[in-house]
């Protein structure tokens, strides 16, 4: 489904991604981990077409547009780091406007699906989107990208500063999601998180894919074992 070939990236001198390359078969859940800085956000607002790079990226066998719009008309929906919400609108707004691609929809059956996967949303139907915790806010930005039924959802670090019993709620969605046949890249720094729900695993260094495999690969992993599992398998 995705293609990436060859990526470089660069802010003004700095070098952010090198020669990245990287696929996602339809119906997978691919996790990007790394720490902080290795370039994952910049990778993510890359194909979104927020940022310039040098290379080919391929969506269903064509050259993604390099314009942000109709990349997600295309179905190429990312979900930002941040969460980027509306604060002053309500949590019914802030979904509603995730599906402003779609045409000839019915709204309250597309919601439906949401009240479904985070039930704390329809509770929370009428306030503003400033008024909710943390970790609702996550659940109210994964819900918005879902509104507009991707086809590729790009997910950038929806646990960072989550409590665990969140982080949870989050897991089992995001199992849902894919299970449904949205095809799901997630950019991690969470590693166990990342390992627990992938498919297959890209391990991004200092703007470098440095290692690609398996979760089961990447837990027997010295290295990895050593910087990002405490030094457990």
């Amino acid at each position: 489904m995705l293609t990436i070939e060859n990526l470089n990236v660069y802010y003004a001198k700095a070098h952010v991604l090198k020669n990245v390359t990287l696929k996602v078969s339809q119906g997978e859940f691919v996790s990007i981990i790394g720490p902080n800085g290795a370039g994952k956000t910049t990778l993510f607002r890359t194909i979104s077409g927020l940022k310039d790079g040098e290379g080919r990226i391929s969506f269903n066998g064509s050259p993604l547009p390099r314009d942000p719009a109709k990349i997600v008309q295309l179905g190429v929906i990312h979900c930002p780091e941040g969460r980027h919400l509306f604060p002053e609108m309500s949590v019914k707004d802030n979904l509603l406007l995730g599906a402003f691609r779609l045409k000839n929809f019915d709204p309250e059956s597309e919601l439906e699906k949401i009240y479904q996967l985070f039930p704390v949303l329809r509770q929370r139907e009428r306030q503003t989107a400033r008024t909710l915790s943390g970790g609702e806010q996550q659940m109210l930005a994964i819900g918005r990208a879902l509104m507009g039924r991707p086809e590729l959802l790009l997910l950038d670090e929806p646990t960072l500063g989550l409590a665990p019993i969140v982080r949870k709620t989050i897991a089992e969605a995001l199992k849902q999601i894919n299970d449904s046949g949205v095809t799901i890249l997630l950019a991690e720094q969470n590693v166990p998180f990342a390992l627990a729900h992938a498919h297959r695993v890209y391990l991004l260094e200092t703007g470098i894919i440095v290692k690609e495999g398996t979760p089961e690969e990447f837990r027997a992993d010295a290295h990895v074992q050593q910087v990002y599992l405490g030094g457990v398998s």
